[in-house]
């Protein structure tokens, strides 16, 4: 109750006649805080947005592709061999532990005909475990089964971008597409999934047996892919090991020889994607504090020119018993008092900030405790180091001298 008759009041009460210059002093921390709560809170936001797009995707999915090869002095190009085939898919199956489920795929890119609506988009053949790999639910009807692959059935299951450019408001259910030329009966509808964050629209596609695919549509007995899911993400690492020394064993492949394939994880991915986004993160919080730096020298900029003001003012408490600690602690709290409300300030505006581009991007933005709390204790510390001088100085003033200052 002392102190805050001392030092709390009389430090308000002084703000509070120059409310104009205070406002102005404390504009430079608000800017400063909010900027380092809106950057962190948008950085975060933008990899969470990332991070469930690779989820989306299939966080603990890895990807099967055949590689580059020499072939008498001509290099093949990733992807254009035909070193991947069904026994190699069958061989991930049942021979790599921790792995949940495997999918072998065609893909080509061709025109789809519905009486008189087409629509050029991705015919994948797969095999029906591709749907647990990706993870992926029907919206309507069935998905195909290890019959349909048996027999080459001319089923099909669509994506929700094919379904609407195809069929409109016509239930596609039990209808018949042409695939070069090939009829194919629509069973099922895959449940919409939306963009993959890269350009790409997993709608936009059209699933048939890979059976089908192979003889009937691409005319290959080889395959573009195999999908396979680990059972976590955290074995994903070891199953790529896993995978790769397996079909080195199969393919023949000499120890120092380039392996035919290549096998992505997207939990590599993911993790990449995690370091560069907190990398950014990092750095426009640097940055942003910047502005931190700038408003603590307006605070101590204002703060001198409160000290020659007060200089009369100064020497009349000094006369009167007030000991230069005194002096100091009362300038001192001033200067925190300016940077603590400026940061609150600053935290409400940016926290503002962050939810109206969260609503123009459409992410879903984060207010990290630690990014709060770091800009409130900045500030305070802010108020401290720069008011430290102007409070020094204060309390140095030799008391007669300043009783004469007009």
């Amino acid at each position: 109750m002392e102190f805050a008759s001392s030092f709390l009041v009389p430090a308000l009460r002084s703000l509070a006649r120059n409310k104009m210059r205070s406002g102005l002093t404390m504009l430079g921390i608000v800017i400063g805080v909010a900027a380092v709560i809106a950057t962190v809170a948008l950085g975060q936001g933008a990899g969470g947005q990332m991070q469930s797009t690779v989820a989306a995707l299939g966080s603990n999915m890895l990807m099967v592709f055949p590689g580059s090869v020499n072939r008498g002095g001509l290099q093949v190009g990733a992807g254009q061999t035909k070193s991947l085939v069904v026994d190699d898919e069958n061989a991930i199956r049942n021979n790599v532990p921790d792995v949940e489920a495997v999918a072998g795929a065609v893909q080509i890119s061709t025109q789809v005909v519905w009486e008189s609506n087409n629509w050029y988009t991705q015919v994948m053949g797969a095999d029906p475990s591709y749907f647990q790999v990706r993870d992926w639910t029907i919206g309507a009807g069935s998905v195909f089964d290890d019959e349909d692959i048996e027999k080459a059935s001319n089923v099909a299951v669509i994506g929700e971008t094919v379904r609407r450019k195809l069929f409109g408001a016509v239930n596609p259910i039990g209808q018949v597409i042409r695939i070069k030329n090939l009829p194919f009966r629509v069973i099922g509808l895959l449940a919409a999934k939306g963009s993959s964050g890269f350009g790409q629209d997993q709608d936009d596609i059209v699933l048939v047996p890979l059976t089908t695919a192979q003889r009937k549509i691409v005319g290959i007995t080889w395959l573009n892919m195999i999908l396979v899911s680990a059972t976590s993400q955290g074995v994903s690492d070891v199953v790529q090991h896993d995978i790769t020394a397996l079909l080195r064993d199969r393919h023949r492949i000499q120890t120092g020889s380039l392996d035919d394939f290549q096998v992505q994880s997207m939990a590599e991915f993911a993790n990449t994607l995690k370091a560069i986004t907190g990398t950014l993160t990092l750095l426009l919080g640097a940055v942003a504090s910047v502005a931190l730096l700038v408003g603590g020298i307006g605070i101590m900029n204002i703060m001198l020119v409160s000290v020659t003001e007060r200089t009369r003012e100064i020497g009349i408490r000094i006369a009167i018993g007030a000991t230069e600690a005194d002096v100091q602690l009362q300038f001192l709290i001033e200067a925190i008092l300016l940077s603590v409300a400026g940061g609150v300030v600053g935290i409400i505006v940016g926290e503002v900030a962050s939810l109206i581009v969260d609503l123009a991007l459409s992410w879903t933005f984060s207010i990290s405790i630690s990014a709060v709390s770091m800009a409130v204790v900045f500030s305070m510390t802010i108020g401290i180091a720069f008011g430290y001088y102007p409070a020094r100085r204060a309390s140095r003033l030799n008391p007669i001298e300043a009783l004469r200052y007009e």
